[in-house]
């Protein structure tokens, strides 16, 4: 199980430090999340101020840009750091992608971003082997790339295009809550981010035999995707509140609800949601009882936290990152300990 960390939302001028310290603590990979910032712009410091760590976004929002942006993007990041770059895409939800964004929804989800992944790759196959770009889909027809606007292959490394068999110079993951982008990621991708309102019952009984399912329609196995799982902890009854008040933000959202019916929560699942319709954001704190919180939450001491999660994710997660931004000078003997112990 890799150790991975989740990158601050903090201005680029502070990026360097917390990149160079990710990586001499020992961090297998640093993510970065589209939230205040744009997710792509740190990764060109993260790139250039570390050697060996990887990085990636987790996630960037797919329906908000096309698939020559991302592609593009991508590419100059592979580039840029010999491989180490991890693509991650998330769809986000309607009303952000309409009222946020100022994009359409599709009416399928999982259509266009298999179409989004399959364009991407069509201009990574043109670029790396000359193959002539004729992408057409539903949503993108794309037959134009011209030598002035190629950037031609990269050099130093193998080809890209591996029919998602994970040996991709670009890996490709993408984020979701439901069965439906969970096959997505075992059919085509090579890693899967999970959200972080998850629990190990719905990991192991709805999102894994999801892209199990997925990945023996493509011929592939459950080891050809890597499972990113980002958990909420808490080590002490500040951090418990903290992780509380997001849980019952996630719970809010209608196209999670799975998560809490699965429980047999779905009645405090709507109760949520009619409060966040209303912007009655502090009435929703205490709906989260304290089992829920424990089934949502891993709560431990410091000393016990990298044995209770090796316990509770084990079988589950290949890769694991905190549901705590990583900040050099902040808990520094914790996030050591975390990364000696948890890289296994």
């Amino acid at each position: 199980m890799l150790f991975d960390a989740s990158l601050p939302p903090v201005s680029l001028k502070d990026v360097p430090a917390i990149a160079r310290a990710a990586e001499e603590i020992g961090f297998a990979a640093l993510w970065t999340t589209e939230t205040q910032h744009d997710p792509f712009l740190p990764c060109t410091l993260i790139a250039e101020h570390s050697e060996r760590l990887h990085f990636g976004t987790a996630i960037a929002v797919s329906f908000a840009r096309n698939p020559a942006i991302l592609a593009y993007t991508a590419w100059d990041l592979a580039q840029q750091s010999n491989g180490r770059f991890i693509l991650g895409l998330g769809t986000q939800v309607k009303a952000h992608i309409e009222r946020r964004f100022g994009m359409t929804w599709p009416e399928s989800v999982t259509g266009k971003l298999r179409e989004q992944i399959a364009a991407m790759r069509a201009f990574w196959d043109c670029w790396q082997n000359g193959t002539k770009l004729d992408f057409r889909g539903e949503y993108y027809k794309l037959t134009l790339m011209s030598p002035f606007f190629n950037p031609g292959p990269l050099p130093s490394l193998p080809s890209p295009i591996g029919g998602g068999d994970g040996g991709e110079v670009i890996p490709i993951y993408i984020a979701g809550v439901n069965t439906g982008l969970a096959k997505l990621a075992g059919e085509t991708c090579q890693g899967f981010h999970a959200h972080p309102f998850n629990s190990r019952r719905y990991l192991g009984e709805v999102l894994l035999p999801a892209i199990e399912t997925g990945a023996a329609k493509a011929g592939r196995k459950r080891k050809d995707v890597k499972v990113s799982v980002t958990a909420f902890v808490a080590t002490t009854p500040e951090e418990e509140n903290f992780c509380r008040a997001q849980i019952s933000f996630y719970a809010s959202t209608p196209s999670y609800r799975p998560v809490m019916a699965l429980h047999g929560w779905e009645d405090v699942a709507e109760k949520l949601s009619a409060y966040a319709a209303r912007g009655e954001w502090g009435e929703m704190f205490g709906l989260i009882n304290d089992d829920m919180l424990r089934e949502f939450c891993l709560i431990a001491d410091e000393a016990d936290l990298p044995a209770a999660l090796q316990e509770r994710y084990a079988g589950i997660a290949d890769r694991l990152t905190l549901y705590l931004p990583f900040s050099p000078g902040e808990k520094e003997g914790f996030w050591r300990g975390m990364a000696r112990a948890s890289n296994i």
